[in-house]
């Protein structure tokens, strides 16, 4: 209970500083992220539960990492994080899920992502802000991406990449689980010296 609440008050930290640094009334974020502001007052309250999606829409308005949304205060020169110290932000229906591991700093940051989709199972995301770029390594299975509709198969060894500002979603396919890495590259954000 105490790292939720721990995690909580590090996340209204950091969206009320982000928000700040982009000049944004809660009016305004809440208008480009299509968040209430009731939900943003919460959330900036610390209270409440967001969903992935809206941790999503809030970073990709703010032009920031959604772990620079959730992240506590550096921890120093090197950070090793191992994949069950990181609950996941997406479960699907099947048994799939995605682990957001770390993001680097810096003006550009790079978000590292630990994905394990089910044959079958299927998450779609919404178009990013221009200037994201994903990138997909599979370590093992296989899986579709679609990018604005047209799909790509990717297989174990193979890696893709394209520009997130289009609908995207990731698909398991064939008949085992389908391991993946992504990464995703955010451009600088407002207020941020590049």
């Amino acid at each position: 209970m105490a790292e939720t609440e721990a995690a909580l008050r590090a996340l209204a930290h950091n969206v009320r500083s982000a928000r700040t640094r982009a000049g944004l009334s809660l009016d305004e974020l809440g208008r480009r992220a299509k968040v209430s502001k009731g939900a943003l007052v919460g959330l900036e309250k610390a209270q409440g539960n967001p969903n992935f999606a809206t941790l999503v829409r809030l970073a990709d308005t703010l032009g920031v990492s959604v772990s620079a949304l959730m992240e506590g205060p550096a921890e120093g020169r090197v950070r090793v994080v191992s994949a069950d110290a990181v609950m996941p932000l997406w479960a699907g229906e099947r048994g799939g899920e995605a682990r957001l591991m770390l993001t680097t700093a810096g003006p550009a940051p790079v978000e590292v992502w630990r994905w394990r989709l089910e044959p079958g199972e299927e998450y779609s995301s919404h178009p990013h802000q221009a200037g994201v770029v994903e990138t997909v390594s599979v370590t093992a299975g296989r899986m579709v991406l679609v990018v604005d509709g047209a799909e790509h198969a990717v297989e174990t060894g193979q890696t893709a990449t394209f520009d997130g500002d289009a609908p995207h979603a990731y698909r398991g396919s064939g008949d085992r689980t389908c391991h993946l890495i992504m990464t995703v590259h955010i451009p600088p954000g407002p207020g941020s010296a590049a």
